[in-house]
């Protein structure tokens, strides 16, 4: 039988093995012994309220009682940007005129920002490929907004999640080498990696203070924004079947991440990750993550209907 049970430190080799096999761009389960010991004996400092909610992170194993083995994790952070900042690039569109020529255009432009401060997170939901046929992530990852729903005192009124974004057949990021690269001038493992293990300072440092304008960047990098990657497009497709009524003052935000995935959200504003190119936002624009492409959900009103928002 599959049960969904808090992570604690003894999960520390079963996590590992995990993090190894999500493979390149999966931010949140670096392949790091000393960084995913911490997140669990910080899951357990949350799951015991010895932490602030704000500061809290859930770590959650999807364990096989019968043999013992740890087959898939997922997690929820109780909010971001609070002690580093949460940096993505919003995708703007910029009307230019000239009554002279009588001619218009509208430009899109990435420009980054950091304005999901506060907002709790869902993420971290990777299992064995043996395990993905048959209810066993469905499970998992309802396991989460049950958790949400059953300590809703615990979590923020809008909830956001990142995807990873797009890896071409060479298992590199078009994104990150068109874009993101030129600015911090590392390779994506090293970016990806000081992320998860720095406190994002770097991206402030180096990251483009000025719209670029999408029109001069490469093709590649360019339709790789709002691209989720091959083996997160299912999850994608679950979550935005999965705006569960937490409240009259929940929302969701739908956002793919680190490498171009991005999802327009009710407003018509996309975005991506900075190292990535994903989407999310409001006003008409997008998002693309810091560094690699990947999307991010948008401040959906958990009454939307996520078929008609996410197409």
């Amino acid at each position: 039988m599959l049960v969904v049970r808090p992570a604690g430190p003894a999960d520390i080799d079963a996590l590992l093995d995990l993090a190894f096999l999500s493979g390149k761009g999966f931010t949140s389960l670096p392949e790091d012994r000393a960084v995913l010991a911490e997140r669990l004996a910080l899951s357990a400092q949350s799951f015991a309220r010895e932490v602030s909610p704000q500061h809290a992170w859930y770590t959650l194993m999807l364990e096989d009682t019968e043999t013992g083995v740890i087959e898939g994790v997922a997690g929820i952070k109780g909010a971001v940007g609070l002690d580093r900042p949460h940096f993505s690039f919003r995708v703007m569109t910029l009307a230019q005129y000239s009554s002279a020529t009588g001619t218009r255009f509208d430009h899109q432009a990435l420009v980054l920002v950091n304005e999901c401060t506060g907002s709790s997170e869902v993420g971290s939901l990777f299992l064995r490929p043996r395990k993905r046929q048959g209810g066993a992530g469905s499970l998992l990852a309802r396991a989460r907004y049950a958790l949400i729903g059953a300590n809703r005192d615990l979590f923020a009124a809008t909830i956001m999640a990142e995807l990873r974004g797009w890896f071409d057949e060479r298992d590199e990021s078009p994104f990150w080498h068109g874009i993101a690269a030129k600015f911090f001038r590392l390779p994506f493992e090293d970016a990806d990696r000081m992320i998860t293990a720095t406190d994002g300072q770097f991206i402030l440092d180096l990251a483009p203070r000025h719209p670029i304008y999408l029109e001069l960047v490469d093709p590649a990098a360019r339709e790789a924004i709002a691209k989720v990657h091959r083996h997160g497009a299912r999850a994608g497709d679950a979550g935005r079947r999965r705006l569960y009524p937490f409240g009259p003052d929940r929302h969701f935000r739908w956002w793919p991440h680190r490498d171009g995935a991005a999802r327009p959200d009710p407003h018509g504003s996309q975005c991506a990750d900075p190292a990535g190119g994903g989407r999310c936002g409001r006003g008409g624009r997008r998002r693309a993550a810091a560094s690699g492409g990947g999307a991010r959900p948008c401040h959906v009103p958990r009454h939307a209907d996520p078929g008609a928002h996410h197409r």
